[in-house]
């Protein structure tokens, strides 16, 4: 077989470069900024008399034995002795110019890890060299790579880059990070400044305890995080500061006829139940923020249940009221629908009094009634719309859209949130945005990613709601769970089962809606069992939700669909299949699906063990967590610390961790740190403000401002 040519060098370059490229490797900052994964101490040879089994050592010694052996498999053989021991080093994959390094007599310097075995001290595919130079005087950096970019290429790379980057400090004077409780850990270093703390890092002594880079404790760690999160803080100021300059349409009510109500009064007097203190104090609010001229950006939160929908349209009734229109747009067909529904019951008769109506956008409407609904968002009879993102695509022509609601914001893309906000720009304003989330965020997170939101919380359920009791079953015991199926649906109840999957996966293993739909309705004979999943035409889906809501179907089988906005008050009993699988946040939003109505509730989680019968760790917490609190903050500050923020955040980053460094579990205090100087170095030192905001996010905090 004729040889393959090596490439040329400078195609070996762009090869090298296109991977850099792939890593987002693209200035010398972002060199600067790869930090290693992991160190290899090439400081110090250690005699083989001295390694200890399961050790990985740097080894110098003679090669006294090299051969190729055919059986069992090819390999290559090589004995290596020094002064205090000997070692087998074996290969299975190797070439010829290996063999001529490894030649006997030859004298190496050999990485790798020792395992003792009945034929002696062996290393498998050791790294080796040979013999000769000085040895380093740093650790060697081991980084994270991708296919074509060798180590010691990137090492280069970002030693370069070091060299030539511009690290001169944008802190002010005086305002250092709060980590000086790290200083005695490395003696005679009286400062961290970030030159001296990348340099430190990716060529760190041998003397450091290699603890304090694993756990990033270490000082030099700590001036990085302090830096990011000030970069992540001064981006979200100074995009509050941005929209503080915008306009929006003041939405105050017009002058009504003498005896007449407000349109959001109106709708509080029709209304079957009583608003809580918390839907009030939210509610006013947001009304004090419509009536300024400067565009709402405000986070609603509030548990599951807890009469978002409500506050919701009473913000709507504020815009309608001021002669303005009002989208309200949410990720799913169903939960959209939902909140037609609603929106219908309560605000359709009051708005028939004035000519006005309620308009329904989604992505599968016949062409004659989408292009109905269109003609009356465009002339503005259409107060408020309510639909998916088909709400804001390009040929949806709003009259004078004042408000946009999202619900279930951080299921929404950057460039989603930010069509919507153009909707207004003929006018030369944007909306006011209301986004509404029924996962609870954490207060670092909020406190991090949401610096440029105002934050409202519905902090307390309606009155009647009946506390949910969390059971967690083994699926061994899932045929006593379908006997209490059974016993609900014969008092009149009605139950949801949730499956992770849709069909079969050789991958996981789990059971899948369509084969637990037959299973139970062979085991509940006479009893209505429907089946849900996001594969149905939606006219289907249609059907079987109306079933279910009229109360003639007695068990609904479902994929996550039923995740957020399904309420039926008379469904008393919650299975979730597989929970070990579903993420905390996720279990909580399917609990929160019952105990709607008066009767007592329960959310049974079924999980299913590994052949051990064990569940793994990260999986029992979760289940933990969940039968220990109904409390959804407490549910969320404890998912910020099982799987990190990507949960809460969904696709506000457009897929890029704008945190790279900094925990917000552990680095509270930085954090408050960065809070407290972002406002400051804007106002005082808006140069130093703008060039640590390019140097660590370049484009990426754009990502902020939607």
């Amino acid at each position: 077989m004729p040889a393959v040519p090596r490439p040329s060098a400078p195609a070996a370059q762009s090869a090298a470069q296109k991977a850099l490229q792939k890593l987002g490797l693209r200035r010398d900052i972002d060199l600067a900024l790869h930090l290693p994964l992991r160190y290899e101490d090439e400081t110090r040879i250690t005699p083989l008399g001295s390694a200890r089994d399961g050790q990985t050592v740097q080894i110098e010694a003679t090669v006294t034995a090299c051969e190729v052996q055919l059986r069992p498999r090819r390999q290559l053989l090589v004995q290596v002795e020094d002064a205090t021991g000997s070692c087998e080093l074996r290969f299975f994959s190797f070439y010829p110019s290996h063999q001529k390094t490894m030649a006997v007599g030859n004298r190496l310097r050999i990485r790798g890890e020792v395992k003792g075995g009945f034929w002696g001290r062996q290393m498998l595919h050791p790294a080796f060299r040979l013999a000769g130079g000085e040895l380093p005087a740093a650790l060697t950096p081991v980084y994270p790579t991708t296919a074509g970019l060798a180590q010691p290429y990137l090492r280069r790379a970002v030693g370069t880059a070091l060299g030539r980057v511009d690290l001169s400090d944008t802190l002010p004077a005086g305002a250092e990070p709060p980590y000086a409780v790290f200083r005695d850990k490395i003696a005679g270093q009286a400062a961290w400044g970030l030159r001296e703390a990348l340099t430190f890092l990716h060529r760190p002594t041998p003397d450091v305890a290699l603890s304090t880079l694993e756990d990033h404790s270490h000082p030099a760690w700590q001036r990085l995080k302090a830096e990011e999160l000030l970069a992540q803080q001064l981006s979200q100021y100074q995009s509050r500061r941005e929209r503080d300059r915008l306009r929006a349409p003041v939405l105050r009510p017009k002058p009504v006829q003498a005896g007449a109500l407000p349109l959001h009064e109106q709708l509080m007097a029709v209304l079957p139940f009583d608003l809580t203190a918390a839907q009030r104090r939210v509610g006013e609010e947001i009304a004090a923020d419509l009536e300024r001229k400067v565009p709402m950006h405000r986070l609603l939160q509030g548990d599951v249940g807890s009469g978002k929908t409500v506050v919701s349209a009473l913000a709507a009734c504020l815009a309608m009221d001021a002669g303005w229109q009002c989208a309200l747009m949410a990720p799913t067909e169903i939960l959209a629908e939902q909140h037609f529904a609603k929106m219908i019951g309560w605000l359709e008769p009051l708005l028939a009094a004035r000519g006005r109506k309620v308009a329904w956008l989604v992505g599968g409407q016949k062409k004659k009634d989408r292009t109905a609904m269109l003609a009356l968002v465009a002339s503005g009879e259409a107060a408020l719309v309510v639909g998916t993102h088909a709400v804001i695509q390009e040929q949806v022509q709003f009259k004078n859209l004042a408000l946009a609601i999202i619900d279930e914001q951080h299921r929404f893309g950057v460039a989603q949130r930010l069509a919507l906000r153009q909707k207004l720009a003929a006018h030369g304003m944007e909306p006011h945005m209301l986004m509404m989330s029924a996962t609870p965020i954490p207060r670092t997170l909020a406190m991090s990613y949401y610096a440029d939101l105002d934050v409202s919380v519905i902090d307390e359920l309606p009155p009647g709601r009946t506390p949910i009791v969390t059971k967690l079953i083994a699926d061994s015991r899932k045929d006593e769970v379908i006997e209490r199926i059974g016993a609900q649906v014969e008092a009149g109840r009605q139950v949801y089962w949730v499956c992770p999957l849709i069909e079969e996966s050789e991958a996981l293993d789990l059971s899948n809606a369509t084969a637990t739909h037959a299973d139970l309705s062979e085991a509940l004979p006479g009893v209505m069992v429907g089946l849900l999943h996001s594969r149905m035409p939606t006219a289907e889906k249609k059907a079987v939700m109306q079933l279910f809501s009229s109360g003639q179907m007695g068990v609904l089988v479902s994929t996550t669909v039923i995740e957020v906005g399904v309420d039926v008050p008379n469904a008393s009993l919650m299975v979730i299949e597989h929970a070990e699988r579903f993420g905390l946040s996720q279990l909580h939003q399917l609990r929160g699906r019952v105990g709607r109505g008066a009767a007592a509730s329960a959310c049974v989680l079924l999980y299913s063990t590994n052949d051990s019968g064990r569940v793994g760790e990260t999986a029992k917490e979760r289940l933990r967590a969940m039968a220990e609190t109904n409390d959804g903050f407490e549910i969320a500050r404890r998912d910020l610390e099982i799987r990190g923020p990507g949960e809460f955040l969904g696709a506000r980053q457009s897929g890029d961790a704008l945190l790279r460094f900094a925990d917000l579990t552990t680095d509270t205090h930085l954090l408050e740190w960065a809070r407290e100087l972002a406002p400051q170095m804007l106002d005082h030192h808006p140069e130093l403000a703008a060039k640590h905001v390019a140097r660590w996010l370049g484009g990426k905090s754009d990502y902020l401002k939607a």
